[in-house]
């Protein structure tokens, strides 16, 4: 409910709203949605038990990808059960400890997933431009270390985020104008002054995404500069070819939460609903492409995949 006479009050619980403008097409919208969630669960759970049951995929980069799949799961996880909810069952209420709850897992964890990102392309790097030194680098120690990092890094950088929220007792309104708890759309509800939440948000998102991004890029081109001094067309292209799968899963990623933030921040023209879609694809999209990008481009999973339907088949 509103507050009356626009006073600011201390709501018990909050309302998502889902996706506004689109309300009466919730049930509609719910369709796809809730396809590519199951996809996206079926997929991570079939390249997290294909990695684990496959010796031959007990190599760094494959540890990295399975971090990639538990991250995706939470991720996906952490806002469509709720959003589902809302679809179907018009079940909009959360408390406050659990809109936290969620924000912080959203945010952290695709802070995780973008150091995994960096982490696999630190991996091509090393086992293009180094081949003969990439198992003495990455080893299972280090594999272990750079998940751990990422990792913590993505929770202490997000930790402030919902603690600064926590600090703020009054809001204008309880009703959230987002499918999900995200940061800026719980703060701009608040009755006082959200500079530093405003801030911290804003410079934690381009720290994440620019330095991350910047040393994505970076590692390519030095991969590219190994590749170009090869002697063949072939060996040029059979070489670059082993990062397409990591290219297409950066570009799934990076794309929709850049374009999310800055609508959000400054796309003041741009409609609510636009911006709530965007917001849902980047934590939808990438869980759903990542196992079909990497199990189409991997033959050893593409293999056990194709041996696990025609198993099913014959049962």
């Amino acid at each position: 409910m509103l507050p009356f006479n626009g006073s600011c009050f201390n709501p018990p619980t909050f309302l998502l709203i889902g996706i506004p403008g689109l309300e009466t097409l919730h049930v509609w919208i719910s369709v796809p949605f809730c396809s590519m969630y199951v996809i996206a669960i079926l997929g991570n759970c079939t390249i997290l038990f294909i990695i684990k049951t496959e010796p031959s995929l007990h190599k760094p980069m494959f540890y990295f990808l399975s971090m990639l799949a538990v991250i995706d799961l939470v991720l996906s996880t952490s806002t469509m059960p709720k959003l589902l909810g809302i679809f179907w069952f018009s079940y909009r209420e959360i408390s406050l400890d659990a809109c936290l709850l969620q924000m912080f897992v959203i945010h952290s964890f695709s802070t995780m997933e973008s150091g995994i990102f960096l982490a696999m392309a630190f991996d091509r790097y090393v086992a293009i431009c180094d081949p003969l030194r990439h198992k003495t680098i990455l080893t299972n120690t280090i594999v272990a270390k750079i998940g751990s990092a990422a990792m913590i890094r993505g929770m202490l950088y997000i930790s402030p985020l919902p603690l600064l929220v926590q600090r703020y007792p009054y809001y204008r309104t309880n009703i959230i104008a987002h499918s999900y708890c995200e940061h800026m759309a719980v703060v701009i509800l608040v009755c006082a002054d959200i500079t530093i939440s405003n801030l911290y948000g804003l410079t934690i998102g381009f720290l994440v995404l620019l330095m991350d991004s910047l040393f994505i890029i970076l590692s390519y081109i030095m991969i590219l500069r190994a590749v170009f001094r090869l002697a063949s067309v072939n060996a040029q292209l059979k070489t670059f070819s082993t990062c397409i799968s990591h290219v297409c899963a950066i570009l799934a990623f990076y794309t929709p939460i850049a374009a999310s933030s800055l609508t959000h921040r400054f796309g003041q023209n741009v409609s609510p609903h636009i911006h709530i879609l965007l917001a849902n694809f980047y934590l939808l999209v990438p869980p759903m492409l990542n196992p079909i990008v990497y199990g189409a481009r991997t033959k050893q999973i593409r293999q056990r995949v194709l041996k696990m339907v025609s198993l099913s088949r014959l049962l």
